[in-house]
């Protein structure tokens, strides 16, 4: 383990080299010196997604600003297997949960969509931003996910594919297969794909005939079932991530 492995660490927007002055934003600065009762001097650690991870010193806090210096280069910053999650939100908690866990398990793009059978279409971007940033800093990763704006609906998203997610295999989890002998299962798509990859899970309300008649038209889309029972909108996304990145993401490194 490293020495300062157990040093806090802030996601900064902006370019990091030696002896670079970083001003925190005010969220930060109360966070540091409210809550975690820092004082200048004290070390943490910093990353942007960019230019790898740096420790700085607390070079200013008050109670009306707080200011970084870089020092030294930690850790060089490492490229994440690209993995999308298209997602319907679900209640606020549990679309949280989703965004949160989503960036423990390393997903890079997060892509909510509005589906026929959704019912909680509200989705607040900036407030899912902060919520990916708060799990990258604690769980190590070296980068955030990118969050795309609310997709309307499945239509505006097919019509969309070829601009945003140009070369992407979307494996599609179809909850009416739960318990179908002759459906394909997730571990078996999963294992035959290269290339990126795009990862859909419905609402609680599950996919309409409409969109699975949408879906299977699509010669890049994989129709697949996460076995014999019918998962939670939450458990479902999860339960894809976690066998995407145990079969082609960096947990086979």
């Amino acid at each position: 383990m490293r020495e300062n492995y157990t040093l806090t660490r802030l996601y900064v927007n902006t370019d990091l080299s030696h002896r670079v002055e970083i001003a925190l934003s005010k969220a930060q600065q109360h966070y540091l010196s409210s809550v975690l009762r820092k004082n200048a001097g004290d070390r943490l650690r910093v990353f942007n997604g960019r230019d790898g991870e740096w420790e700085a010193e607390l070079s200013k806090l008050t109670r009306k600003e707080a200011v970084l210096t870089c020092l030294d280069n930690l850790r060089p910053q490492m490229t994440a297997p690209e993995i999308a999650l298209i997602f319907a939100p679900v209640r606020k908690h549990r679309t949280a949960f989703i965004i949160e866990k989503a960036t423990e398990l390393g997903v890079t793009t997060l892509q909510p969509l509005i589906t026929d059978h959704t019912q909680f279409s509200r989705f607040n971007l900036e407030k899912a931003r902060l919520q990916s940033i708060e799990a990258a800093e604690q769980t190590e990763r070296m980068d955030v996910p990118l969050i795309r704006p609310i997709i309307k609906n499945l239509d505006d998203l097919m019509q969309m594919w070829p601009k945003i997610y140009a070369g992407h295999s979307l494996v599609f989890a179809d909850e009416a297969l739960a318990g179908e002998p002759a459906a394909q299962s997730a571990k078996n798509v999963l294992e035959t794909l290269s290339g990126p990859c795009a990862l859909l899970v419905g609402p609680e309300g599950g996919f309409s005939v409409r969109e699975r008649d949408i879906l299977q038209a699509c010669d890049f889309v994989q129709t697949v079932s996460l076995g014999p029972r019918i998962l939670r909108a939450d458990t479902a996304a999860l339960s894809l991530l976690t066998l995407w990145q145990a079969l082609k993401g960096d947990w086979t490194a």
